[in-house]
C-alpha cells in the first residue's frame, strides 16, 4: 500500500516558485514543478512573464518540446532560422514549441505584462541563447528596458 500522503498531489503555492532556472534575456521564468519540488520525472512546469514592450533574446530548448498557455496580456512569437515567421497569442491560446526551433517571445502591447504558464516534455533546463538579429522592428528609444541595441 503507498502513502498517498507523501506520495501524492503536490501543491506548489504562487509564492514558492523558483526564480533560479536559466533565463533569457527579456523574460522572467520561474519553476513550480520540478523533480526537487515535487518529484516529476517527465515534466517541467512554471510561469514566464514578459515586461510591457519587452522582447527575448533569440533561442530554443533542445530537444525538449515546450507548451505555453497565455494567461494574460499579447503576446508575439517569431521563429525560423531569421526569426521570419510571426503570429501573436492572447490570454487562452495554447503554443506549441517543437523540439531546436530558434523563436524569439515579445510582448505586443507596451501598457501589461504577458504572463504565461510553461510546460515542457523534460526536467533539463535547457536555454540555448542565440546571436540572431531580431526581425522585429526596434521599439522607440528607451522601449525595451532589456536590449540598449535593440535586439
Amino acid at each position: 500500500m503507498s502513502d498517498w500522503k507523501e506520495h501524492g498531489i503536490r501543491i506548489v503555492r504562487a509564492g514558492e516558485l523558483d526564480t533560479n532556472t536559466p533565463q533569457t534575456p527579456g523574460m522572467s521564468r520561474a519553476a513550480a514543478i520540478t523533480h526537487a519540488r515535487t518529484g516529476a520525472s517527465k515534466l517541467w512546469a512554471g510561469t514566464v512573464t514578459v515586461a510591457p514592450a519587452a522582447r527575448t533574446g533569440a533561442h530554443h530548448h533542445g530537444e525538449i518540446e515546450t507548451v505555453l498557455y497565455i494567461v494574460r496580456g499579447r503576446a508575439r512569437f517569431r521563429w525560423g532560422d531569421r526569426l521570419e515567421y510571426v503570429e501573436e497569442a492572447g490570454p487562452g491560446d495554447f503554443i506549441y514549441v517543437p523540439p531546436f526551433v530558434p523563436h524569439q517571445e515579445m510582448n505586443a502591447r507596451a501598457d501589461e505584462p504577458v504572463e504565461a504558464v510553461v510546460v515542457r516534455s523534460g526536467q533539463e533546463p535547457i536555454v540555448v541563447n542565440l546571436d540572431i538579429e531580431s526581425a522585429e522592428p526596434a521599439p522607440p528609444a528607451g522601449g525595451d528596458p532589456f536590449h540598449s541595441n535593440g535586439v
